[in-house]
């Protein structure tokens, strides 16, 4: 789910995983790795975001109330 975002926000600003992987100092296969199996942490996620000029919010939000936490 992470990494369809992440590639979008690559397409939207002209990117591909290798210029990503140098801007967050990483090497594209490690990036590459991530990808596969999308997992990342929620800091690589601040980082990337960053990287491409975005903003990064994790949160949690109650259905029923609205409640953001």
């Amino acid at each position: 789910m992470m990494t369809e975002k992440i590639r979008i926000a690559l397409i939207k600003q002209n990117k591909n995983v290798k210029d990503l992987a140098a801007a967050i100092g990483c090497t594209s296969q490690n990036l590459s790795g991530k990808f596969k199996r999308d997992n990342f942490s929620e800091r690589e996620l601040v980082e990337i975001a960053e990287a491409l000029g975005y903003r990064y919010e994790g949160r949690f939000i109650n259905k029923e109330t609205g409640e953001e936490i």
